[in-house]
């Protein structure tokens, strides 16, 4: 399935692309004005291949969570028990995603990918919860590849198959988020391999490390490189030594709207790993990409780069859940509905050279 689904990921529609810049060119506003939403506007119509959105109806974020083998080695400021406590939150309706995403009119889908136990509990009115496993959480990658080359598929295709079941939902404009204690090490080793970085510049507090803290995490982090010896051209491989079921399940989760032609709101540092992993996997599905937010996480801007993507908000995030993704929704969908609901010059009546001339001499008052 996966071979299948990276060979179906089309390019962007340059076809789309074209008519939404001659529509912007000829709305009511000097050119450019409205800055970055207009080549996000273009962007979505790329993407979708189609030109006008009067609104996106459907907002949804996919949360992937498991535990990590890695966590025992003491890289995290919390026990590994939590990421089984956060599930039962999300559940329930009370985790910071939920409450943003009710905000924002997105529906949240959690996936138990790879939690050791299971979790009891009711949901809520607006959330979904799926137990997917690939496994009882990855095992301790200082010590031992963190799972199968064959888990490492499976989790990928897992996301795929998420991503097929929500569009018969109804599926607009998706948003990734995980959880999972132990996931930025994870992350930094993954952030290290594929960026070609050396572990101390991408690795960094997670969930809130003490200094000394942290220089073990980046020792983990280096000496778990040292023994797997991951090969950057491989992202499989990568996932496979030193990943986390979580991020394998993003990467499938992008790939898999990517093949639908769903743009996807990427969140931070983890969202951010797997959306490499996903790219190295296809090239085309770099551009269903939209980066929500910079972390200050040290390896998300490692990450950007390397995707050469510009994030639309640097507010600090660093939680995770998805949160960064699904505060950028709004925009998404105030780029789109400016392009489809703004009139043009010729409908407003208005003659675009005449204003123009007003523009130009407000600009040099």
């Amino acid at each position: 399935m996966l071979t299948e689904w990276i060979r179906s990921i089309r390019p962007l529609d340059e076809q789309a692309m074209r008519e939404a810049r001659r529509r912007q060119e000829t709305l009511t506003k000097p050119p450019g004005s409205l800055g970055r939403l207009e080549e996000l506007a273009v962007c979505l119509a790329g993407m979708t291949g189609r030109v006008r959105h009067p609104g996106l109806p459907h907002k949804v974020v996919i949360v992937m969570a498991a535990d990590h083998g890695i966590a025992a080695e003491g890289v995290s400021a919390y026990p590994a028990e939590v990421t089984a406590q956060m599930m039962l939150s999300f559940a329930r309706g009370t985790a910071a995603v939920n409450v943003l995403a009710r905000t924002m009119g997105a529906r949240v889908v959690t996936v138990d990918i790879g939690l050791k136990g299971s979790v009891e509990g009711c949901g809520v009115r607006g959330a979904k919860r799926e137990a997917r496993k690939v496994g009882p959480g990855t095992r301790n990658f200082l010590r031992e590849p963190a799972m199968s080359r064959a888990e490492a598929i499976r989790a990928v295709e897992t996301g795929i198959s998420i991503v097929e079941e929500e569009r018969t939902r109804g599926l607009d404009l998706l948003a990734t988020g995980d959880m999972g204690i132990g996931n930025t090490t994870a992350s930094s080793a993954i952030t290290a391999v594929l960026c070609g970085r050396p572990p101390a510049e991408v690795t960094g507090s997670g969930t809130g490390l003490s200094h000394e803290q942290t220089m073990r995490k980046v020792h983990v982090v280096e000496q778990a490189i040292q023994l797997h010896r991951p090969d950057p051209s491989d992202p499989l491989g990568v996932l496979a030594k030193v990943g986390g079921f979580e991020i394998g399940g993003i990467a499938g989760v992008i790939l898999g709207a990517a093949a639908s032609r769903v743009p996807v709101l990427i969140d931070g540092f983890i969202s951010g790993a797997a959306a490499l992993i996903a790219v190295r996997l296809a090239p085309q599905a770099r551009g269903y990409l939209i980066a929500a937010h910079r972390s200050p996480e040290p390896g998300h801007q490692a990450l950007l780069d390397q995707l050469a993507l510009d994030p639309i908000l640097d507010l600090g995030l660093r939680l995770g859940e998805g949160t960064g993704a699904v505060l950028a929704m709004p925009i998404v969908e105030a780029a789109a509905r400016l392009l489809d609901e703004m009139a043009t010059f010729e409908e407003a009546g208005i003659s675009n050279r005449a204003f123009d001339l007003a523009w130009n001499r407000s600009l040099r008052r």
